[in-house]
């Protein structure tokens, strides 16, 4: 069995291949996303037609909220055209049609192929411009009543010091993501146009500085020692925000792992989260992981739940 996986998001779109297993077996195409919705429409009626026939279902990993019947979305996001809830997937093809959100799609991808594998209870954490999140409950992807369950909104100050993209103030998303890594940059550093880059190479140069002491201190002991750099300090408290999300996400479902994935997990210190996290939760004992199963996991995800994989 295979399927037709793409992946719809706020800037490009994938497409490829995935079989029963798990693997990609075609070429991964990208596109840009385009700016309106009919232009949305045509791109995707495009390439269902031009791969339909090399598959049995249809699956797309897409940004937005998606309903329980995993027909459509019911709620997108600020980056994507207007009136994207009104896609009408189904009836892009004659064949099953299968919905799910991306960050949905790649908790069940590492479920059931990567880091939380044999795990029955777990959250993943996507951390990229924004954070998404995926939690798997006894086995089973958490949806919630209308399908929105696991969207990363919940507050984590409440003095509105910072408005996220849904328009509320102090969202976990506007500290964890990358944006928010930039907004915390600005307000330490007082450099208005400050960027990840910035903050991640002047952290990489301090890790260089301390290497001499990486068997014997943790990379975020190392980073204690670049505290004079405005950067490094950024860094330390956007990962402490991190922390701190992880630490209610892992009281409120009591998971077996908490995995991270997306862009700017790579530069998160997983083994200090670990030991953090684990000092303060009223909970047992919760491991924290890097994601394993890549950059096209949402496809890989959407594709096995297409599939019925694990279900």
């Amino acid at each position: 069995m295979r399927a037709l996986a793409i992946d719809v998001g706020g800037t490009k779109i994938y497409n490829t291949i995935v079989d029963e297993t798990g693997k990609i077996v075609a070429e991964v195409e990208k596109q840009p996303t385009p700016k309106t919705f009919d232009e949305i429409r045509e791109v995707l009626s495009e390439i269902v037609k031009k791969h339909e026939d090399k598959a049995d279902v249809i699956a797309f990993a897409t940004a937005g909220a998606v309903n329980n019947e995993n027909t459509g979305v019911i709620g997108s996001t600020g980056n994507i055209a207007a009136g994207y809830p009104d896609m009408d997937f189904v009836n892009l093809s004659s064949k099953k049609v299968f919905v799910e959100n991306d960050a949905n799609a790649a908790a069940w991808a590492e479920h059931i192929l990567g880091a939380s594998k044999g795990c029955a209870n777990s959250v993943m954490l996507t951390l990229g411009t924004g954070v998404g999140g995926g939690i798997i409950v006894d086995n089973k992807l958490m949806k919630g009543k209308s399908g929105a369950a696991g969207e990363m909104h919940f507050k984590l100050y409440r003095d509105k010091r910072r408005k996220c993209t849904c328009g509320a103030y102090d969202c976990f998303e506007a500290y964890a993501s990358g944006t928010g890594l930039m907004t915390t940059a600005a307000d330490i550093t007082n450099v208005p146009n400050v960027t990840t880059y910035d903050v991640i190479s002047e952290v990489n140069a301090v890790l260089e500085q301390t290497k001499a002491l990486q068997s014997e201190k943790t990379k975020t002991e190392r980073l204690t020692l670049g505290l004079s750099s405005k950067y490094v300090e950024a860094f330390l408290r956007w990962q402490d925000d991190i922390l701190i999300g992880c630490i209610g996400l892992a009281d409120l479902f009591d998971p077996d792992v908490i995995v991270l994935s997306g862009s700017m997990a790579e530069f998160v210190d997983v083994e200090y989260i670990q030991k953090e996290l684990n000092k303060e939760i009223v909970t047992t004992f919760t491991e924290v992981k890097k994601a394993s199963t890549g950059n096209y996991s949402g496809m890989i995800g959407a594709a096995l739940l297409a599939m019925g994989i694990g279900l």
